[in-house]
């Protein structure tokens, strides 16, 4: 894993009366288990991979609660395992990262709002939406409302997500719907603490099993013609009852302000950055205290007709704070109080910007913007409009005092596997030619990024040798599709490599298999080593790919940059028609350092013999010519001036992070470019051998420097 939660998860263990202190995610997964789930599971994706982890890490403590896990092959697999609340009183959490773990989910949700929930269900998004964000930007809140999905947008406080969790499973109950949680990365990993209640253990599940299914109801299915009956339901009775639910518990918080005659309408997720802004406004104070009332919409969706009107009556005008595009809050908000009739003015994009996450600085300036536009009588809005000019004119000069900084793409790790692929793609490409590249999401998208610029296309999880499809009829040249194990049995089995063969496809597939689903912390998948149990998950991607048929399959050690760029080579030359795969093996770096790391402290332990590899660059032979650093892009591998007084141009050097891959002297190899590589091995507790081996070697160098130095 990237990082265990072995430690944190005993605080899981607190009963009544304790006092938790952690991260969100962790409080989220405590929530869980004081709602009384019976079972969890989800697909693993940043910013909520955490709690994926959280929960396996938590294992043994959820299993004595009776709480079944399961660790998803994809987010439609999990949305899946929600269909057994449609007929059972089994609460039930699935999590992914949205919006694309929503994309891949949205048939299995979509067939599961429509019959409705008997017990309670919550879908735990991680809303990756603005500037730090991996994904697509798009938000949730369509998905949700097309559904009659409830959406839950907490305020980012331990409390508060402690008690949209509870309560979340609850209102799903009573209105007998699904409940989406979203988490911006902020209130994944924000901290703080808040009082516990006692685990609860489920009336049924693992530990109390239902006894059988209930009498046949065809009402429950979501099948024709019982789904015009259930449309009808969504909107008569789920609706309804969630608002009055809603209402009922206080789900939504009203900051009251003395500054009566302007209001501020923002979503639960947003608001500490609105108070943030205010407070440094000299409208609100560090403790959450505003001059400005604001309507905090914890639930997002739907919005509460009843509590929104008593918010803006007397108000002259409201702000709603809402990020991203389209701007549904917005709109909602000006429909219901124009069927009020109330003269309320709305105002949100426009004084905010219409896309983009809504940083520190954007508030600030739209707030200002608001007050300037608004003027109410008890704030001098020309004074806060100043200020906001003020803060934000120092921090404008604070960066140029700093001056440009040098771009700073990502990249793959030090001595990452797949690095060494794409260095083979650039050989074969300088001697057969440039050919379509089809990128898939994971690790390897990073090869977009120089120095390898390879990738035309990117459509989702597991899906590049689907996207190459249309180009491999049109195109002279058989473009070349790169997905990761991850993205193999995510998505790309059954969408690639099945339609692929189903109709006869002639493209190249390279599947990189390092063993884990590394870009999101090296979870388990079907073809590691390991499950998360221990044993062997017993899948294997070469088996899977020749029981479907595939012919033409070749498995080449990653690090191999000559034999793979043979490989490349046979497989766009070669007449024979078909799918040809390439498995290109090498378990990922990070994993394997740790790993490493933990072996060879025990055996230095024990006095055992340890030898590590670590590679570097002659200085007096480099020429400067820099190809080995273009074509391998390592970040171990850089430049320092020349020793040589007489020469201008800097030498290539390893640097300590090297891991000894051996990637750079491979690459050298594989494109003829310098001898200037050499290969050393540290020793630690050496043996004899090793010892009268060193003596030996320094006998031999001494007698040819002493040669050298003799004078002529």
């Amino acid at each position: 894993m990237e990082r265990s939660f072995k430690k944190e998860v005993q605080a899981l263990k607190l009963g009544d009366g304790g006092t938790f202190r952690g991260e969100g995610i962790l409080a989220v997964t405590k929530a869980l288990l004081q709602s009384g789930v019976s079972y969890v599971g989800g697909y693993q994706g940043a910013p909520v991979s955490h709690l994926l982890d959280v929960l396996v890490d938590a294992e043994d403590i959820i299993g004595d609660l009776g709480v079944h896990l399961e660790t998803c092959t994809n987010e439609a697999s999990a949305a899946a395992m929600l269909g057994a609340s449609i007929n059972y009183p089994l609460r039930g959490a699935v999590t992914w990262k949205s919006i694309v773990g929503t994309n891949v989910a949205a048939d299995a949700l979509s067939n599961l709002a429509s019959p409705g929930v008997v017990g309670g269900v919550m879908i735990i998004l991680g809303e990756d939406y603005g500037e730090g964000a991996s994904v697509i930007q798009e938000r949730s809140y369509a998905y949700a409302m097309k559904s009659s999905i409830w959406l839950i947008d907490p305020r980012p406080d331990l409390p508060t997500i402690v008690r949209m969790v509870e309560e979340g499973f609850e209102l799903s109950e009573a209105s007998h719907a699904p409940v989406m949680m979203e988490l911006r990365i902020r209130a994944c990993h924000v901290t703080g603490e808040f009082k516990t209640k006692a685990n609860r253990r489920a009336a049924f599940s693992g530990k109390n099993r239902l006894s059988g299914p209930p009498r046949f109801d065809y009402g429950r299915l979501a099948h024709p013609p019982v789904i015009f009956t259930q449309e009808r339901r969504k909107v008569e009775e789920r609706l309804p009852a969630a608002q009055r639910f809603i209402r009922a518990r206080k789900l939504n918080e009203v900051i009251a302000g003395d500054v009566a005659e302007i209001g501020i309408i923002a979503l639960g997720g947003l608001t500490n950055g609105v108070l943030r802004a205010l407070e440094r406004l000299d409208l609100a104070d560090l403790y959450g205290a505003s001059r400005v009332p604001i309507y905090v919409l914890n639930v997002a969706f739907p919005l509460v007709p009843e509590e929104l009107r008593e918010f803006c009556a007397g108000k002259r005008a409201v702000l709603v704070v809402e990020e991203g595009n389209p701007d549904y809050v917005e709109q909602a908000v000006n429909v219901e109080l124009r069927r009020a009739d109330m003269t309320t003015r709305v105002l949100g994009k426009g004084a905010l910007p219409r896309a983009g996450e809504y940083t520190s600085e954007v508030l600030l300036n739209g707030l200002a913007c608001f007050i300037a536009e608004t003027r109410p009588a008890r704030i001098d809005a020309d004074a806060i409009a100043a200020r906001a000019k003020s803060l934000l004119a120092r921090k404008a000069q604070a960066i140029a005092a700093l001056g440009d900084i040098p771009a700073r793409p990502p990249n793959f790790c030090t001595g990452c596997p797949e690095r060494p692929v794409f260095s083979a793609i650039k050989l074969m490409q300088r001697e057969l030619g440039p050919t379509h590249i089809s990128a898939d999401i994971g690790c390897h998208s990073f090869a977009t990024f120089a120095p390898f610029s390879l990738g035309n296309s990117i459509l989702g999880y597991g899906m590049s040798l689907a996207s190459a499809a249309a180009v491999t009829a049109n195109m002279q040249r058989r473009p070349i599709a790169v997905m990761g194990d991850g993205g193999f049995w995510h998505n790309g089995l059954v969408t690639g490599v099945a339609s692929n063969l189903f109709n006869k496809g002639d493209g190249v597939l390279i599947v990189m298999k390092n063993g884990y689903a590394s870009a999101t912390g090296q979870q388990y998948l079907p073809s590691s080593a390991a499950s998360r149990l221990g044993a062997q998950a017993g899948m294997s991607i070469e088996q899977t790919l020749r029981s479907l048929g595939v012919k033409w399959l070749r498995t080449v050690r990653s690090y191999s940059v000559a034999k793979m760029t043979e490989t490349l080579k046979a497989a766009m030359r070669t007449t024979e028609r078909g799918l040809k795969v390439i498995i290109a093996d090498g378990e990922c770096q990070l994993a394997r350092q740790r790993r490493v790391r933990t072996e060879e402290a025990e055996k230095l332990k024990r006095g055992a013999r340890v030898i590590k590899v670590r590679f570097g660059v002659d200085e007096e032979i480099c020429t400067g010519d820099h190809s080995c650093i273009r074509l391998s892009g390592c970040p171990s591998l850089t430049v320092k001036p020349s020793p040589d007084p007489l020469r201008s141009d800097p030498v290539a050097t390893v640097i300590e992070s090297c891991v000894g891959c051996g990637l750079c002297g491979e690459v050298a190899h594989a494109a003829v470019l310098c001898p200037s590589f050499y290969r050393a091995e540290l020793i630690r507790n050496p043996n004899w051998w090793d010892r009268a081996l060193h003596r030996a070697r320094q006998a031999i160098i001494g007698a040819f420097t002493a040669r050298g130095e003799a004078p002529a």
